[in-house]
Protein backbone atom coordinates (compact mmCIF):
# COMPACT_ATOMS: atom_id res chain seq x y z
CA UNK A 1 0.00 0.00 0.00
CA UNK A 2 1.28 3.46 -0.91
CA UNK A 3 1.94 5.80 2.00
CA UNK A 4 0.72 8.79 -0.04
CA UNK A 5 -2.71 9.59 -1.42
CA UNK A 6 -3.22 9.35 -5.19
CA UNK A 7 -3.18 13.16 -5.43
CA UNK A 8 0.03 13.51 -3.40
CA UNK A 9 1.74 10.74 -5.40
CA UNK A 10 0.65 12.38 -8.66
CA UNK A 11 2.01 15.74 -7.47
CA UNK A 12 5.37 14.12 -6.55
CA UNK A 13 5.66 12.27 -9.86
CA UNK A 14 4.82 15.39 -11.89
CA UNK A 15 7.86 17.17 -10.39
CA UNK A 16 10.34 14.59 -11.69
CA UNK A 17 12.33 16.10 -14.55
CA UNK A 18 13.22 14.31 -17.76
CA UNK A 19 15.79 16.90 -18.87
CA UNK A 20 18.24 19.14 -17.01
CA UNK A 21 18.43 16.87 -13.97
CA UNK A 22 21.10 17.56 -11.33
CA UNK A 23 23.38 14.75 -12.60
CA UNK A 24 23.05 16.04 -16.19
CA UNK A 25 23.83 19.60 -15.19
CA UNK A 26 26.80 18.50 -13.08
CA UNK A 27 28.34 16.44 -15.89
CA UNK A 28 27.66 19.09 -18.55
CA UNK A 29 29.25 21.86 -16.48
CA UNK A 30 32.28 19.71 -15.68
CA UNK A 31 32.79 18.67 -19.31
CA UNK A 32 32.44 22.27 -20.48
CA UNK A 33 34.93 23.41 -17.83
CA UNK A 34 37.39 20.82 -19.21
CA UNK A 35 37.02 22.24 -22.72
CA UNK A 36 34.56 19.76 -24.24
CA UNK A 37 31.92 21.24 -26.52
CA UNK A 38 28.68 19.42 -27.17
CA UNK A 39 25.04 19.53 -28.17
CA UNK A 40 22.11 18.62 -25.94
CA UNK A 41 19.26 16.23 -26.71
CA UNK A 42 19.94 16.01 -30.45
CA UNK A 43 16.57 15.09 -31.97
CA UNK A 44 18.25 13.81 -35.16
CA UNK A 45 19.81 10.90 -33.26
CA UNK A 46 17.96 7.82 -31.96
CA UNK A 47 16.93 8.25 -28.32
CA UNK A 48 17.85 11.98 -28.24
CA UNK A 49 21.09 11.48 -26.25
CA UNK A 50 21.55 13.86 -23.31
CA UNK A 51 25.00 14.93 -24.52
CA UNK A 52 26.36 14.63 -28.07
CA UNK A 53 30.03 15.27 -28.84
CA UNK A 54 30.35 15.26 -32.64
CA UNK A 55 34.14 15.66 -32.51
CA UNK A 56 34.38 12.34 -30.67
CA UNK A 57 31.38 10.83 -32.48
CA UNK A 58 30.06 10.09 -28.98
CA UNK A 59 26.58 10.09 -27.44
CA UNK A 60 26.11 10.10 -23.68
CA UNK A 61 22.92 9.07 -21.90
CA UNK A 62 22.50 9.97 -18.23
CA UNK A 63 19.92 7.42 -17.11
CA UNK A 64 17.92 7.40 -13.91
CA UNK A 65 18.41 4.06 -12.19
CA UNK A 66 14.70 3.67 -11.40
CA UNK A 67 13.26 4.82 -14.74
CA UNK A 68 15.68 2.85 -16.91
CA UNK A 69 15.85 -0.33 -14.82
CA UNK A 70 19.50 -0.31 -13.72
CA UNK A 71 19.97 -3.99 -12.96
CA UNK A 72 21.52 -4.70 -9.58
CA UNK A 73 21.13 -1.12 -8.33
CA UNK A 74 19.21 -0.59 -5.09
CA UNK A 75 17.64 2.55 -6.60
CA UNK A 76 15.89 0.53 -9.31
CA UNK A 77 13.47 -1.36 -7.06
CA UNK A 78 9.96 -1.81 -8.53
CA UNK A 79 7.31 -0.24 -6.25
CA UNK A 80 4.95 -2.56 -4.41
CA UNK A 81 1.85 -0.65 -5.52
CA UNK A 82 0.70 -0.90 -9.13
CA UNK A 83 3.51 -3.41 -9.71
CA UNK A 84 2.33 -4.62 -13.13
CA UNK A 85 2.21 -1.05 -14.50
CA UNK A 86 5.72 -0.23 -13.26
CA UNK A 87 7.18 -3.52 -14.48
CA UNK A 88 5.76 -2.94 -17.98
CA UNK A 89 6.82 0.73 -17.96
CA UNK A 90 10.42 0.07 -16.92
CA UNK A 91 10.87 -2.98 -19.17
CA UNK A 92 9.53 -0.89 -22.07
CA UNK A 93 12.09 1.81 -21.27
CA UNK A 94 14.87 -0.80 -21.14
CA UNK A 95 13.86 -2.25 -24.52
CA UNK A 96 13.69 1.22 -26.08
CA UNK A 97 17.12 2.12 -24.62
CA UNK A 98 18.68 -1.04 -26.06
CA UNK A 99 17.12 -0.37 -29.47
CA UNK A 100 18.36 3.26 -29.49
CA UNK A 101 21.89 2.30 -28.42
CA UNK A 102 22.08 -0.34 -31.15
CA UNK A 103 20.80 2.15 -33.76
CA UNK A 104 23.43 4.70 -32.68
CA UNK A 105 26.22 2.12 -32.82
CA UNK A 106 25.06 0.90 -36.24
CA UNK A 107 25.25 4.53 -37.42
CA UNK A 108 28.87 4.71 -36.23
CA UNK A 109 28.35 6.49 -32.90
CA UNK A 110 30.09 5.56 -29.66
CA UNK A 111 27.66 5.32 -26.72
CA UNK A 112 28.21 5.85 -22.99
CA UNK A 113 25.51 5.26 -20.37
CA UNK A 114 26.08 7.07 -17.08
CA UNK A 115 23.74 5.93 -14.30
CA UNK A 116 22.54 8.46 -11.73
CA UNK A 117 23.84 6.28 -8.89
CA UNK A 118 27.31 7.35 -10.09
CA UNK A 119 26.58 10.85 -8.73
CA UNK A 120 26.03 9.97 -5.05
CA UNK A 121 28.30 12.62 -3.49
CA UNK A 122 30.89 15.19 -4.60
CA UNK A 123 33.84 12.75 -4.68
CA UNK A 124 31.83 10.11 -6.52
CA UNK A 125 30.55 12.75 -8.97
CA UNK A 126 34.10 13.96 -9.67
CA UNK A 127 35.20 10.35 -10.28
CA UNK A 128 32.30 9.97 -12.70
CA UNK A 129 33.44 13.05 -14.61
CA UNK A 130 37.00 11.68 -14.82
CA UNK A 131 35.76 8.27 -16.00
CA UNK A 132 33.62 10.01 -18.64
CA UNK A 133 36.60 12.01 -19.90
CA UNK A 134 38.78 8.88 -19.96
CA UNK A 135 36.10 7.06 -21.97
CA UNK A 136 35.80 9.95 -24.44
CA UNK A 137 39.55 10.01 -25.03
CA UNK A 138 39.87 6.21 -25.15
CA UNK A 139 37.98 5.71 -28.39
CA UNK A 140 36.08 2.73 -26.90
CA UNK A 141 32.89 1.93 -28.76
CA UNK A 142 30.63 1.73 -25.70
CA UNK A 143 30.74 2.05 -21.95
CA UNK A 144 28.76 2.26 -18.75
CA UNK A 145 29.51 4.16 -15.55
CA UNK A 146 27.78 3.31 -12.28
CA UNK A 147 28.43 3.42 -8.55
CA UNK A 148 30.28 0.11 -8.18
CA UNK A 149 29.99 0.16 -4.38
CA UNK A 150 26.20 0.31 -4.38
CA UNK A 151 26.07 -2.42 -7.05
CA UNK A 152 28.37 -4.73 -5.10
CA UNK A 153 26.42 -4.01 -1.91
CA UNK A 154 23.18 -4.87 -3.73
CA UNK A 155 24.73 -8.10 -5.03
CA UNK A 156 25.74 -9.08 -1.49
CA UNK A 157 22.19 -8.39 -0.24
CA UNK A 158 20.68 -10.48 -3.06
CA UNK A 159 22.98 -13.45 -2.46
CA UNK A 160 22.45 -13.39 1.31
CA UNK A 161 18.64 -13.47 0.87
CA UNK A 162 18.69 -16.56 -1.37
Amino acid sequence: MDRLSKEARSRNMSKIRSKDTKPELFLRKALHREGFRFRLNDTKLPGKPDIVLKKYRAAIFINGCFWHGHLGCPKSKIPETNREFWTNKIHGNMERDAKNILALQNAGWRVLVVWTCAFGNKDLSEQTVQKTIEWLKSGKESGEIANERSLSRAAKICTSEE
